[in-house]
């Protein structure tokens, strides 16, 4: 299927002949929590298209790639954590974005023969601290 975000349901038999693949395997899916396709009134499974796409990474992992089911869903259950958290450090980014702006806005304003940008960060300066002298040695006569 598409990648387009439609409201469309398809019912278990349509997905199970364009995916080539027998009704019970679909509620084997469901059984083993791979799928969780929503129902309707008349408690008919109803396919969405994201619950195709997930179909198709399963088939993909079991056909193509041997993987049996529970190989699968861990590999499900991995990809799931990795997009939380590229969504997280996309968030993280664009707060330090934010506040990199904020801080840049906020510095004092460059000399106008500066040759490169100087952004004040309001940092304080580490001071260093002064290295302990050694004492003068004197060769003693042997």
């Amino acid at each position: 299927m598409g990648k387009g975000k439609s409201k469309a349901a398809y019912m278990i038999s349509a997905v199970a002949e364009q995916y080539n693949i027998h009704p019970q395997t679909l509620r084997l899916y469901e059984r083993e929590g791979l799928l969780r396709p929503s129902r309707s009134d008349g408690n008919t499974r109803l396919y969405t298209d994201s619950d195709l796409e997930r179909l198709e990474i399963i088939l993909k992992l079991t056909r193509d790639l041997g993987v049996n089911l529970a190989g699968v869903e861990i590999i499900l259950n991995m990809r799931a954590r990795m997009e939380a958290m590229q969504r997280e450090m996309g968030e993280f980014i664009a707060t330090l974005n934010r506040e990199l702006l904020a801080r840049a806005q906020t510095a004092r304003p460059e000399p106008e023969n500066s040759l490169i940008p100087v952004v004040n960060l309001n940092v304080p300066a580490m001071q260093e601290t002064p290295k302990p002298q050694r004492a003068a040695r004197t060769r003693q006569p042997k």
